[in-house]
């Protein structure tokens, strides 16, 4: 039985009923009528909304079945179960026990979560969740068409409140695990701030399978408070400065990326990567470093962590006009990696550097500072020009300084005469932010500026 299941074979496993045709097989599961492609089963959630209105569009939309809690009228095979959520879960952790391969690794962390994901699972050759499926209803949702025959499977696990990790480990219990970095995302959602969040992310390690290990960066001050927690009981990894595991002779190559030697206890072994910045690095040498803690050969986990490129929103850059740069990391934003990015942009050539900018969320009573410190840190790395819009816009822009434009919302950014009509062309521009203020429109207006047609 290593196809996809039928919906009487997922029953059986769900614990449900089938209203029509029990063999009709879904090509995967989707929960939203706008992403879904025909063939797929339509799993009517209830949430601020009700998934079951949907089902009708959904349908309408090419769906060949539906999951519901109570039978609907649509012209489809209908899987039905008491909690479609519990069966969400259930159906991808079943797909993960009957076909579970010999390594699963968990990545979690505050930032760079998914380019650590797509390192790692090129290190590995594994079967890994697609795009930032991390939660509690994307992770058992690709789960659940899970591959019968792969050698590993790499899982984002991301959360935003307490206990969201460990639900995710209780779907898909990893052997290996590895955090990214702690840091301050969703710190209004814990009222015991930055140690609640490192509890929270502490969680993966927690959830390891016995016999497991991790591995986070030796530098790290909170992952090395997991490390020390009684109920972190699976081996600690470190990676970095005085660590058997770690990178040196690290050298930017500007537009062609990065370079480094990944150094573990047998020796060391060259890796060239295509993704530009000093965090890919260090994101690199963690899951180069897991890769090879499970017994991947390190010349394979180097070559093919080489292959890997930047995603959209994700650190993928453009050629402008005039000579300048864009680079596009617009699909989220905390402090720690508005700085990284804007230390990658600097290594390239070109005009004035330039942050677009859109504000950082669920920061709690510290956004106002967090923000002054962000700016005061873009203009130590040497930035010229930033331009910032959001509820905490005059923050950021007042820890910068003049050359510092604060703006409400992103129709003002784009209309003003100051905001992004008034960026220099050749200029190296930036654009980021949370997935509140949907920055990529900026990276869209500045690419049908400014575009040189090359990618």
């Amino acid at each position: 039985m290593s196809a996809l299941w039928s919906l009487a074979q997922a029953a059986a496993h769900v614990g449900g009923t089938v209203v029509g045709d029990g063999e009709a097989t879904p090509a995967a599961l989707s929960m939203d009528t706008r992403t879904l492609a025909p063939g797929n089963c339509f799993v009517a959630i209830r949430g601020q909304r009700d998934g079951h209105d949907f089902a009708p569009q959904a349908v309408a939309a090419g769906a060949g079945s539906v999951m519901a809690d109570h039978e609907l009228a649509v012209d489809v095979p209908q899987l039905l179960v008491p909690d479609t959520l519990a069966a969400l879960q259930r159906w991808g952790q079943a797909r993960l026990e009957a076909f579970r391969p010999p390594h699963v690794f968990g990545v979690t962390g505050s930032v760079g979560k998914t380019g650590t994901k797509e390192l790692l699972a090129a290190a590995t050759g594994a079967w890994k969740t697609p795009g930032n499926r991390n939660n509690t209803l994307g992770l058992p949702e690709a789960l659940a068409t899970l591959p019968a025959h792969t050698a590993a499977v790499v899982l984002e696990m991301g959360m935003s409140t307490p206990g969201e990790i460990r639900r995710l480990t209780e779907i898909a219990p990893p052997d290996l695990g590895l955090v990214t970095n702690i840091g301050q995302v969703h710190m209004e959602n814990f009222v015991d701030g930055q140690e609640g969040i490192a509890r929270a992310k502490g969680e993966l390690v927690a959830g390891l399978r016995p016999g497991g290990q991790w591995v986070h960066l030796a530098s790290d001050s909170w992952c090395r408070w997991v490390a020390m927690q009684p109920w972190a009981r699976a081996r600690a990894v470190p990676v970095g400065a005085g660590s058997a595991f770690g990178w040196e002779g690290e050298e930017s190559l500007g537009l062609q990326g990065e370079r480094f030697e990944l150094r573990f206890p047998q020796g060391s072994v060259p890796v060239r990567l295509r993704l530009r910045g000093a965090h890919h690095v260090r994101n690199a040498a963690l899951a180069g470093s897991l890769a090879i803690l499970a017994g991947y050969a390190p010349e394979v986990v180097a070559k093919a962590m080489g292959e890997v490129d930047a995603g959209p929103g994700r650190g993928r850059l453009h050629a402008l006009k005039g000579g300048g740069w864009l680079l596009d990391e617009s699909y989220n934003a905390i402090q720690e990696s508005i700085l990284a990015c804007g230390e990658a942009l600097l290594t390239l050539e070109g005009g004035d550097a330039v942050a677009v900018l859109g504000c950082m969320r669920e920061l709690g009573p510290a956004a106002a500072a967090v923000h002054r410190d962000t700016g005061e840190g873009l203009r130590a790395l040497g930035f010229n020009q930033v331009l910032v819009y959001g509820d905490h816009a005059a923050s950021l822009a007042e820890g910068f300084g003049p050359g510092a434009r604060a703006f409400p919302d992103f129709e003002s950014l784009r209309d003003a005469a100051g905001g992004l009509a008034s960026i220099p062309a050749g200029a190296r521009i930036l654009v980021k932010g949370s997935r509140f203020w949907r920055s990529e429109r900026a990276a869209e207006w500045l690419l049908q500026t400014f575009s040189s047609g090359k990618p």
